[in-house]
């Protein structure tokens, strides 16, 4: 990609951005000095504050972002794993299939705020208890369009292979997964966001550390600390966007034969 082409992807997305900070600091101002709303910065602060306070505890939300991030990570890899092998018993058993999916579908019934404080009452560790609640979260997602993917194979292309004596394996390795990737993508970017909302979920549950922690320290404090417990609610975002981005890099790479890749590619 040269630099032409990023700047030509990028501005809408800057444009956007910029237009959402000028909203965002008009916004406070009229709260703040015309409709003079009690507490007005704590229910939505001036940009340069945040920035200013960012500045001055970066270090500290960094490091607490990073513990999320690692418990996160983690999460969404044993849950992507699970998800993917669920997904293949499934596909290959109709028998499987019916018996697993009821049960699928009655997790996702289960209030998180319900379940995580349970998980973490039950482990009594941070981070094993960060690590459950985000592969729980990541592993729904990933079946169901996993699922999808590799029943997408053409019927004909599978008894071609059936009729030169491919073994299962074979059939799976060579047809039924690379078939299934944009669609697995499109599970692990759903659920890349998913995983960190989860792990964050649990730090809010009595944690000792990570950013929810700060999170809802600084929401307890009070109106003195607005400033910090918006920083963390943006680094919260901010991380699930970057598990999404890096998802959708991986994305590029591993199936570039995708038409709207080919596309963006021939355009620059």
């Amino acid at each position: 990609m040269n630099l032409q082409g990023l700047l030509k992807r990028s501005t809408p997305t800057l444009v956007w951005l910029i237009g959402l900070l000028i909203i965002w600091q008009i916004s406070s101002w009229f709260l703040l000095n015309v409709l003079q709303v009690p507490l007005a910065q704590s229910k939505l602060p001036y940009i340069h504050e945040l920035v200013f306070t960012f500045t001055e505890y970066s270090g500290t939300l960094l490091f607490q972002a990073s513990i999320t991030m690692k418990s996160a990570i983690v999460g969404f890899a044993v849950g992507t794993f699970v998800g993917i092998l669920l997904a293949i018993f499934m596909s290959s058993s109709k028998w499987i299939e019916q018996l697993a999916f009821p049960y699928l579908v009655a997790s996702q019934m289960i209030p998180i705020l319900g379940l995580a404080p349970i998980v973490y009452g039950i482990v009594r560790d941070d981070g094993i208890s960060r690590i459950i609640i985000a592969a729980f979260m990541t592993f729904f997602p990933v079946v169901l369009n996993t699922l999808r993917g590799l029943r997408s194979a053409e019927p004909s292309a599978v008894e071609l292979m059936h009729s030169y004596a491919a073994k299962p394996w074979a059939v799976y390795w060579k047809l039924r997964f690379p078939q299934s990737l944009p669609s697995l993508f499109t599970g692990l970017k759903i659920a890349a966001p998913l995983s960190v909302t989860g792990a964050i979920l649990v730090e809010l549950m009595g944690a000792t550390e990570g950013i929810g922690v700060i999170m809802l320290r600084n929401l307890y404090y009070g109106s003195s600390h607005a400033y910090m417990f918006w920083l963390t609610v943006i680094v919260g975002a901010l991380l699930g966007f970057l598990s999404y981005l890096v998802i959708s890099l991986v994305e590029r790479l591993v199936t570039p034969w995708q038409p709207e890749f080919r596309k963006s590619g021939g355009d620059e």
